[in-house]
Parts: C-alpha cells; sequence; structure tokens
C-alpha cells in the first residue's frame, strides 16, 4: 500500500511537471511569435515618386516665328549729304572757307520697315533728314535707290519708296493692346550690322523724354529694355505675333551706346502718319484748341484741385473745337473716349491718331465732377478742311536763300516766301518773294524753325514776323496766333 501510494505521487509529479513543461514552452513560443510580429509589421506608408511637371516651369515664349517675319521685311538704308562750305565773306573766298574747299560726303545709316509689297518704307525722319541719296539695302544685299515720299518731324517719322514687287512686309499692329510686361522684338542694323534681332519687355508706355522740340511735337514712346543701338533708328519693334507695333527711334544712354531702355514710336501715332502722307502729302493733325499742362498733387495743392493727376487746361482757344463744346480753362481732362488720361502725354497719344473733322468724347473733372464733352476735332487753321502739302505752312511755301541773297542784303540767314495762298501770312499782306529774317526777334534759317517760334507763341498772341523784300523794303508784319 505504501508502495503504491508512492507511485502516485511519482506519477502526479511528473505529470505536474510535465504540464509546467507544456505551458512554459507555450509561453516562450507566444512570446517568440509576439516579439517576431512586433519587429516585421508595420503601418503602410503611401510613396510618392517625384516627378518634375513641365506645366510648371517659366514658360517663354517662342520668338521664332515672329524674328523670322521681322528681318525679312527690314532694311538697311544708307544715306548721304554733301557738305558744301559757301563763303560768308570776301575774305572766306580766298583764305580757304569757301569754294575753293572740296565738298564733304557726310554719310549716315539706320534701318527701315517694308509696309507694302510694293515698296513702301517707314523709317525715321532724323535717318533721312537733308540726305542728298537714299539707298536701301536688304538682308541678301540687294541694293534699291530710295525716293522720299514725305516726313513728319513732330513725330520723327518719314516714308520711303522703292521699285520693286512682291516684297515681305510686316502687318501693322495695335500698341494701344501691348501690356506692361509683354515680350517685344526690336530688328534693325545696329553699328550697320544686317538683321539683328533683340528681345525685350515693355518697360513703360505713353513715355515723353524731350527729344523733339516745338508746340506741335508729338512725343509718346513706348519704352522696352530690348537693346537698341545706332543703326537701329527706323527699324521695327514688333509683337509676338509679327506685328509691327513701333518703329525703333532713340536710346537712354550717357555713351551713345545701349544702357538698358529704348524708345519707339508707336504704331497707333506712326500708321496714321504714314496714311497721311501718302493720301494727302502732309499729316492732317487734330486739334482740340487748348494749351494744357500736367496736373500732379503739388500743382493740385497749388490751384485746390480736387484730383492729383489728368491733363489741366490752361487756356481755350477762341472759337476752337473745345470752346464750342464747352471745355472750360481750369477743367482736367482725364479721359478721350474710353481711354483713361493721367497726363498730358497720354492726351496728345490719343488726339494724335485722329484727323481733323472726328468728333471725340473729352471726360473732364471740373469742381470734383466728372463732365463729358463732344468736340469736333479742327486743324492748324481752325477749320476742318484738308490741309495739302503744296498748301505749305501758313499758306505759304518757302526756300532758304541763296549765297546771292546773302551777299547783297548781308545776311547770314534768312527763309524766302516763294509761293503764297490764302493762309495767315496772306493776310497779313506778306507777299510773294519776301524774306523772313526772324520771328519774335528770334533768327530763321528753315521751315522748321519757322514752324516752331509761331507754334511756341502762345495762343492770342501776336507773331512779329520781320524780313526784307527783293527790292530793298525792310519790312514787318503781325499776325495773331489762333
Amino acid at each position: 500500500m505504501k508502495n503504491l501510494r508512492n507511485l502516485l505521487k511519482y506519477l502526479f509529479v511528473a505529470a505536474f511537471a510535465s504540464l509546467l513543461s507544456v505551458l512554459g514552452f507555450n509561453a516562450i513560443l507566444n512570446n517568440k511569435n509576439q516579439s517576431k510580429l512586433n519587429y516585421t509589421y508595420k503601418e503602410p506608408v503611401p510613396v510618392q515618386l517625384t516627378q518634375f511637371n513641365s506645366n510648371n516651369q517659366t514658360s517663354y515664349p517662342n520668338l521664332t516665328e515672329a524674328a523670322g517675319k521681322s528681318v525679312q521685311a527690314v532694311v538697311h538704308i544708307t544715306t548721304q549729304k554733301e557738305l558744301n562750305h559757301q563763303p560768308q565773306t570776301i575774305f572766306d573766298l580766298f583764305y580757304g572757307n569757301g569754294y575753293s574747299q572740296q565738298p564733304q560726303i557726310q554719310r549716315a545709316s539706320g534701318s527701315g520697315v517694308i509696309i507694302s509689297t510694293d515698296g513702301y518704307i517707314v523709317t525715321n525722319n532724323h535717318v533721312i533728314e537733308d540726305a542728298d541719296n537714299i539707298k536701301v539695302i536688304f538682308e541678301e544685299n540687294k541694293i534699291f535707290d530710295a525716293k522720299l515720299i514725305g516726313t513728319d518731324p513732330n513725330t520723327d517719322i518719314a516714308v520711303l519708296k522703292i521699285e520693286a514687287e512682291e516684297l515681305p512686309f510686316l502687318n501693322w499692329g495695335d500698341s494701344q493692346k501691348l501690356k506692361l510686361g509683354e515680350w517685344v522684338l526690336a530688328v534693325g542694323n545696329p553699328f550697320s550690322l544686317n538683321s539683328t534681332v533683340t528681345a525685350g519687355i515693355v518697360s513703360a508706355k505713353s513715355r515723353s523724354i524731350g527729344i523733339m522740340s516745338g508746340q506741335l511735337a508729338l512725343e509718346s514712346f513706348i519704352q522696352t529694355d530690348a537693346a537698341v543701338n545706332p543703326g537701329n533708328s527706323g527699324g521695327a519693334l514688333v509683337n509676338q505675333k509679327g506685328e509691327l507695333v513701333g518703329i525703333n527711334t532713340a536710346i537712354a544712354s550717357r555713351t551713345g551706346s545701349y544702357s538698358g531702355y529704348s524708345f519707339a514710336v508707336p504704331s497707333i501715332i506712326a500708321k496714321k502718319v504714314v496714311s497721311d502722307i501718302l493720301k494727302y502729302g502732309a499729316v492732317q493733325r487734330a486739334m482740340l484748341g487748348i494749351q494744357i499742362r500736367d496736373n500732379n498733387s503739388q500743382f493740385a495743392k497749388e490751384e485746390n484741385l480736387d484730383i492729383t493727376y489728368g491733363a489741366y487746361v490752361a487756356n481755350v482757344s477762341e472759337n476752337s473745337g473745345a470752346e464750342t463744346a464747352g471745355i472750360e480753362e481750369g477743367d482736367i481732362i482725364i479721359g478721350v473716349n474710353n481711354i483713361s488720361i493721367k497726363n498730358t502725354t497720354q492726351l496728345r497719344e490719343q488726339i494724335g491718331q485722329y484727323s481733323p473733322g472726328n468728333n471725340v468724347t473729352i471726360r473732364v473733372n471740373r469742381n470734383g465732377r466728372d463732365k463729358s464733352f463732344e468736340v469736333k476735332l479742327q486743324n492748324l487753321r481752325g477749320n476742318t478742311n484738308i490741309i495739302k502739302a503744296e498748301d505749305g505752312f501758313l499758306g505759304a511755301k518757302f526756300q532758304p536763300i541763296n549765297y546771292k541773297l546773302k551777299q547783297r542784303f548781308r545776311l547770314n540767314h534768312g527763309l524766302q516766301v516763294v509761293a503764297i495762298s490764302d493762309g495767315k501770312l496772306k493776310k497779313a499782306g506778306v507777299k510773294e518773294g519776301f524774306i523772313i529774317t526772324s520771328v519774335n526777334n528770334y533768327a530763321v534759317s528753315s521751315v522748321k524753325e519757322l514752324q516752331d517760334l509761331v507754334m511756341n507763341t502762345p495762343m492770342n498772341k501776336q507773331v512779329l514776323i520781320e524780313g526784307v523784300y527783293p527790292n530793298g523794303e525792310w519790312a514787318y508784319h503781325i499776325f495773331r496766333n489762333n
């Protein structure tokens, strides 16, 4: 019995030990499996592949098509001018300052833009001014003699014609649609390097830089940072479509070469000037009949004005379109048709695209309130008639006096009336042959000087013209500038 008890005890201990071993092994196994799970399992993380999106890159315009069109239609212009040294005294004749010297040839060059398939070319007036010989050179070195059709010094535009057919040309674009920051191309012949294309952006519009004189001078340039140098004058400023939006004219430089900014006559002005020259031989200049000045914060404070921008009306001419419409001195012009006006330059640009007889809506600020007036524009003579080239300035034709007249009347300068028709000079008593020596006590030797002096005379003020007739009679004539 005792042996049986001992046997059962051993069996119970063995079974209990076996149970503990099994439980222990399972615990260890579970721990290992749990440890293995903790080590290998991770929460899925989405993976993104970095990819370059071409739509996010900075977009530069493709200007190759515009450049290709432009270089075919932009030409190189060369000019020659013979400089004759006429003797002023008998001593000049014998001591080398007169006819004994060989004539000197002055050469210059610039650019031009073909605007029609039959050979009409637009360029700057200063490129061909006073030239005795004008030649047009194409990209493939074909050379043509050019005829001067007409000029307008007030906008620095000239029109040439060559005898050729089926020429590549540029279509006019609308410079008013240009936006600041828009890409443009300047095409020309800087330093006589044919077919040069540079690119830039429109930096400013309606810019006046004071390079042209006279009351009728019209400066409202497109400013760009496209590189322009001497020889680019008269070349094309084109938009991305290859349309002609300006005629490159000037650079802002202290060295004479490009240093950051260039200036172009906008197409809305150049196109109108060219059209008038081809149709009438002279530009039909539209006038409001007012004198203006820029309004700014200082002027507005001095005059107790309600706004600090616009074109201030300083004077209204009698019987002018502006007076007839109801515009008054002290009004501030702030709009022409649907275009806002911030300064006098913008006003001149807008009026410059119209002709005498056209009606425009002028919006003004008067004593803080906006008013609109319908104005019929007039010409320089105060009417809406067409002024043709043969009519001349003030109803007369002129030419600089020759050496014989200089010697006879001991003059160093003078402008002779060679033909006269109805106009201010005839009404003032001026007769054909009269030699104008001075206007308002300023010497005169060219038509441009005469125009500038007359137009710079304040409205409704008298213009004094002095001179001599071929019979030796000295005289003066007076007319009112209105």
